[in-house]
């Protein structure tokens, strides 16, 4: 169900000396077969480790415009740039890059693929398996990454987990299992320009404008989703509040209250509703788009950097983090600088996540 970072966007040719450049930084290793020997034994440190970091490339659940595929592979080279000795740092903190779902870029969520093609993806994906075997695994990039996500916390049930996407739909799979290994009041804390509360897209029910609706449905419905910087939205604050019962504090909001008091109100309301731990899923679209535009849906009027990387510093803080994502980068889209500019916040975004994640569990 894995693949070395940087190999879960499958390609055979174009694009494939830079993948390969990647993941030769990221393992120092010189070819491909010490790049897979390197992430196999990094695989066998799971049950030790702190925090895994798991790529999802999958844009499949994306709106109009696509590239969130290729958020991991360069989110992952984006951080050697601004720490070169990252590899040295993650293997003192027991941080591990398990690597990325095995993707089928064509397909979103297995109910909705036809048995025919299941059979001719199962085929693909696990050749080395015996057709019984292969016939009770997963196929499509959401259902594949939420059994890689029950697998890891089997393993090892204290793990945190760093999540780089990929659209906003690869959020849903890793909360859904974390629901499943999780038995205290948690929240979710969403910067994101947009609700993605609809119940379903088109008839699509996981999708990048869905995954929030599902995922408030498995928290209850009592303010245990908390949005930040909302400010594209078909109703106003009061009629996601009143109707499905999250949480929502929009970016005009945040520059009235100001920043730290936004933060000092959010750590209030989830004390009041009795949380425990926090997942933080980071859209890139929640921070301005002038800041980060190499997104599916940039918005003026957004967060700012800095605001986000405190918010998440200071959640880690307030609360044991169950784990954190960073979705919806598209380093395709836009200008080259558009792209490292993005880049670059994203890359800010995972290393606050990643301290974040640290400084909260067991040494």
């Amino acid at each position: 169900m894995l693949r070395p970072a940087g190999a879960g966007v499958f390609t055979v040719s174009t694009g494939r000396a830079q993948q390969l450049a990647i993941q030769r930084e990221l393992y120092g290793a010189n070819d491909y077969e010490e790049v897979e020997a390197s992430w196999r034994t990094t695989l066998s440190s799971i049950a030790s480790a702190r925090v895994a970091i798991l790529g999802i490339p999958s844009d499949c659940g994306a709106g109009l415009v696509r590239g969130a595929a290729f958020g991991p592979q360069e989110l992952r080279a984006a951080l050697l740039r601004t720490v070169p000795d990252f590899r040295v740092w993650a293997a003192s903190e027991r941080i591990v890059d398990v690597g990325d779902v095995a993707v089928i870029p064509h397909l979103l969520h297995d109910e909705m693929v036809s048995d025919r093609q299941r059979v001719a993806c199962l085929r693909a994906l696990y050749p080395s398996l015996s057709p019984e075997e292969a016939a009770t695994m997963p196929v499509s990039p959401l259902s594949v990454a939420e059994r890689v996500m029950d697998s890891l916390l089997l393993i090892n049930p204290q793990l945190r987990v760093m999540v780089l996407g990929g659209d906003h739909s690869v959020t849903w799979p890793v909360v859904s299992a974390l629901g499943r290994h999780n038995d205290v009041d948690w929240a979710i804390v969403q910067p994101d320009a947009h609700t993605d509360l609809l119940r379903h897209r088109l008839g699509v029910k996981y999708c990048f404008a869905s995954w929030a609706y599902h995922a408030n449905e498995l928290l209850g419905r009592d303010g245990r989703l908390v949005q930040v910087g909302v400010r594209t939205s078909a109703h106003p604050r009061e009629y996601w509040e009143t109707t499905l019962g999250v949480r929502q504090f929009w970016a005009n909001e945040v520059r009235e209250r100001g920043e730290a008091q936004t933060i000092d109100d959010i750590i209030q309301h989830l004390n009041a509703r009795g949380v425990r731990r926090v997942y933080i899923s980071n859209d890139i679209d929640g921070t301005d788009g002038s800041l980060a535009p190499s997104t599916g849906a940039p918005e003026p009027g957004g967060l700012s950097p800095d605001f986000v990387r405190q918010l998440i510093t200071r959640l880690g803080a307030a609360f044991p983090l169950l784990g954190a994502d960073l979705v919806e980068v598209a380093p395709p889209v836009g200008s080259p600088e558009d792209r490292q500019r993005t880049l670059a916040v994203g890359a800010s975004y995972v290393l606050s996540s990643l301290r974040a994640l640290v400084e909260g569990t067991p040494t």
